[in-house]
């Protein structure tokens, strides 16, 4: 699969964030090419600060290794990761990152805070991966929340 595979299942992800009323972000975890994590916003409905895709998703993935490095792992997620998605991928030892949608607010990689310039271990980073299908989801969800 190409990472535009592997992001289109991100976005299904987001897709169910949106219809259960959570901001449409969604990530999975590929390791070997095989998919061991997957998540979606969940925040409103645990009411749980920790609930970002990026998050469940690295839970998911670290109990399918049974161990929480995940070295030789790829992440793929549908917005940018913010400060506290940014330091758990970190933490994670996740290999590589590749996100869709770049977010101008609380972007922590390239957008805003930049914490991963000049770290050591920080993960091989691409994004742009179906951008414009990833800032769509957000751009479709907001407009319906400012218009009810």
């Amino acid at each position: 699969m190409t990472e535009t595979d592997y992001m289109q299942l991100a976005i299904e992800e987001a897709k169910k964030a949106a219809e259960a009323g959570e901001v449409p972000v969604g990530a999975v975890v590929v390791y070997r090419d095989k998919i061991i994590g997957k998540g979606r916003n969940t925040r409103e409905n645990d009411l749980d600060i920790s609930g970002h895709a990026e998050i469940k998703a690295l839970q998911m993935a670290a109990k399918a290794l049974g161990r929480w490095s995940l070295e030789g792992c790829r992440l793929y997620v549908t917005l940018e990761p913010c400060l506290m998605c940014a330091g758990a991928i970190l933490q994670s030892r996740v290999s590589s990152l590749c996100f869709g949608a770049k977010d101008a607010k609380e972007g922590a990689i390239v957008s805003k805070h930049h914490v991963y310039d000049g770290e050591k271990g920080a993960p091989l980073l691409s994004f742009g991966v179906a951008e414009e299908a990833c800032a769509e989801l957000l751009t479709t969800f907001f407009s319906k929340q400012r218009n009810r």
